[in-house]
């Protein structure tokens, strides 16, 4: 029997044979309980709301609202809820919209169970996890995009700068803790002390940061 509560999750998406076959991974896991599903951007909201779960798994091309903006308000409404975005699209600009609006995991479909299983594990734990192929697509041009605030690189020291890079390549805490032979949570505490000593608000925004500051150069991205 199991010991540890399950953790509650929400499908959205706009085939029913999609949301069947992700209950029937997730419910046979043993780590999940699907709560919730809805069909379009705009029933899940309301269904959110009125399940709270800890985790909503999210398309992004639906009929009546897109998830980009249903997550934009999912985020609003229920801030502790984790969102992750497991789409088709491969397109950088929906993937650059989901983390602006507060997706906190970016998965495509053709991700294997396995990886589907421990990036849901991750997001409900409230790890930041994007592929780094990802990161290295949608964030190559950021340097010259729009305009941000600008934070001194220099106030961060050695390890806290090497810990940032791992993170924005989309390492969870327990695979940077790994790396450098510390514990997850001292990973964690480590990423609040950056974004206190940044004055960043987000952890979007922090490795939005790190890749406009050349913490992800190529070498860094393929270690």
């Amino acid at each position: 029997m199991r010991q540890t509560q399950q953790i509650r999750v929400m499908l959205v998406d706009d085939h029913e044979i999609v949301r069947e076959g992700l209950r029937e991974i997730l419910e046979n896991s043993g780590e999940f309980e699907v709560v919730g599903q809805a069909a379009d951007g705009e029933a899940a909201l309301e269904v959110a709301r009125s399940v709270r779960p800890d985790v909503i798994v999210m398309d992004v091309m639906m009929p009546v609202k897109n998830g980009i903006d249903a997550c934009r308000e999912i985020a609003e409404v229920l801030p502790d809820t984790r969102l992750l975005i497991l789409t088709a699209a491969a397109e950088e600009d929906a993937m650059m919209e989901a983390v602006a609006a507060g997706a906190t995991g970016y998965l495509q479909k053709h991700s294997g169970k396995e990886t589907l299983l421990s990036t849901l594990l991750e997001v409900a734990r409230g790890e930041y996890t994007i592929p780094a192929d990802v990161i290295r697509r949608v964030f190559a041009g950021l340097r010259t995009g729009r305009p941000q605030k600008v934070y001194d690189p220099d106030r961060l020291t050695l390890r806290e700068r090497e810990i940032l890079t791992l993170f924005a390549q989309g390492k969870s805490y327990a695979m940077i803790a790994e790396v450098r032979g510390n514990q997850p949570v001292t990973i964690r505490n480590a990423i609040y002390g950056i974004q206190d000593k940044l004055g960043i608000d987000t952890k979007q925004e922090l490795a939005v940061w790190a890749v406009r500051s050349g913490l992800l150069d190529e070498r860094g991205m393929d270690r």
